[in-house]
């Protein structure tokens, strides 16, 4: 392709600024280009936790958004993924200590199923027995924490670390922790997707009810 091909080509094409989710007040995320809005949606965009709430603590924490909806020149995102960074899950890890992890699927209020990866840090090395019980507090917290709150209010608590805290505080009772996190959280489905499957599921169930009916 000739240069003047390209340079046209690229004139053709237009920016779009990629905004967060109201959840995080619309923030700019940065901008994408393409000649059509619908090229646009499906796209996602990558971040620091720190680049959206000004906290430089928050530098390990990266969240990624899809783009969803296309305006004149703005690209609207929706929230699909928090995961810490690798460099600093490598620093928690320390040798003759434990590393619990669990990975949990549940379902919150609003029917958003969200798959959640914590994980316990243990001063020393904790036994089968230990690591079990604590991850089975994991387990029952992400849980509980789930059955009592949206997607938006479930994000919210690991953000500001109140979900590790809670596992904390009662890991803490069966073996010395130094340090609880959520490593990954990941949204599986949306309520649209999730209301289609129990549909397909429930039509499934009454075919097979029909063919023991037959026979």
């Amino acid at each position: 392709m000739s240069e003047r091909s390209v340079s046209k080509s690229r004139e053709q094409k237009r920016w779009y600024t990629v905004l967060a989710p109201e959840q995080f007040d619309r923030q700019e995320l940065g901008e994408t280009l393409a000649e059509e809005p619908q090229q646009v949606v499906g796209r996602t965009i990558t971040t620091t936790l720190d680049q959206l709430t000004g906290d430089s603590n928050a530098n390990n924490t990266k969240l990624t958004f899809k783009i969803t909806d296309v305006g004149s020149d703005s690209a609207y995102t929706e929230f699909i993924k928090y995961e810490l960074t690798r460099d600093y899950l490598r620093s928690l890890v320390r040798r003759g200590a434990s590393k619990v992890e669990a990975s949990i699927t549940v379902l919150t209020t609003d029917d958003y199923r969200i798959r959640v990866q914590p994980v316990a840090l243990t001063t020393k090395k904790a036994d089968r027995s230990q690591e079990k019980a604590i991850r089975r507090v994991m387990i029952d917290k992400v849980h509980a924490a789930a059955e009592e709150r949206t997607f938006e209010a479930f994000l919210d608590a690991i953000v500001d670390g109140n979900l590790s805290s809670a596992i904390y505080g009662d890991a803490k009772e069966i073996y010395p922790l130094r340090r609880v996190e959520v490593q990954k959280l990941t949204l599986e489905a949306r309520p649209r997707e999730v209301a289609a499957e129990e549909e397909a599921s429930v039509d499934v169930d009454a075919d097979e009810v029909a063919v023991d009916a037959d026979e």
